[in-house]
């Protein structure tokens, strides 16, 4: 009776599934910039310069991670650092240092068998790109993992900074204050603890200046948030060095 359709009517599709979580993973307080550089500022280390050792792939970001970490203390831009510079980059209270050279030999004149806290590497900085963690070559993630294991045994303590997250993340490169909101970028910070073996917590997400010449209080903010750890963790570590039963006064 009457021209009824017979075809069956289908369920509605599910809605796709959200790139953003409702609640941050971190929290962050994004207008406390001026209390972190404080803290910095206050950092009475027990030792200076710190030491940090940064490594990391070509292209990872390892020269703009040290120019940032120098523009949002200074407040201004600086100069590039080159990727083959061997030179420390002084702070106030600590350095940033890296050589891309394999290890010093044992029967060099220059190599110090009994270095003293001020000798030695106080934090082990790895600079991995999100938007590229998941390609990187084994041959790569080998020899990082190598030095680390070496860190390791010194008991050395190890951070990863995951540079590049708005190449990573649409959502993020909208806008930065989603970093902790993003679905991928958690992802892709699960991926380096996998891969490298360090643990969530020592895994800071963050995006360097590149070709920006004016201030992002967005990106000062992660790179002060991390950099304040950095620091706290290699003086802890000068800290211990001082009281083991073993270490030599400098």
């Amino acid at each position: 009776m009457g021209n009824y359709s017979s075809k069956p009517t289908m369920p509605p599709s599910p809605p796709a599934a959200s790139k953003e979580l409702k609640d941050p993973w971190r929290p962050v307080k994004w207008s406390e910039k001026q209390e972190l550089l404080k803290e910095l500022e206050h950092l009475k280390p027990r030792l200076e310069p710190l030491r940090i050792l940064v490594q990391g792939p070509v292209g990872a970001g390892k020269s703009c991670f040290i120019n940032t970490v120098q523009r949002v203390l200074l407040g201004r831009n600086v100069s590039i650092a080159l990727e083959s510079s061997t030179t420390a980059i002084q702070g106030e209270s600590f350095t940033l240092s890296f050589n891309p050279r394999g290890p010093i030999a044992k029967d060099d004149k220059r190599y110090n068998p009994r270095p003293s806290p001020g000798d030695r590497i106080h934090c082990l900085v790895n600079i991995v790109p999100a938007d590229a963690i998941s390609r990187l070559d084994d041959s790569v993630i080998d020899k990082m993992r190598t030095i680390r294991k070496k860190a390791s045994e010194w008991s050395i303590p190890q951070v990863i900074v995951l540079t590049k997250v708005d190449n990573a993340c649409e959502i993020v490169s909208q806008d930065l204050r989603k970093l902790y909101h993003s679905k991928k970028v958690k992802d892709k910070v699960e991926v380096s603890s996998h891969k490298l073996g360090i643990p969530l917590n020592n895994i800071y997400p963050m995006k360097n200046y590149h070709a920006e010449i004016t201030e992002d209080t967005n990106v000062d903010v992660l790179i002060l948030m991390a950099l304040r750890d950095i620091v706290n963790f290699a003086n802890d570590y000068v800290e211990s060095m001082y009281e083991s039963s073993d270490c030599i006064q400098s």
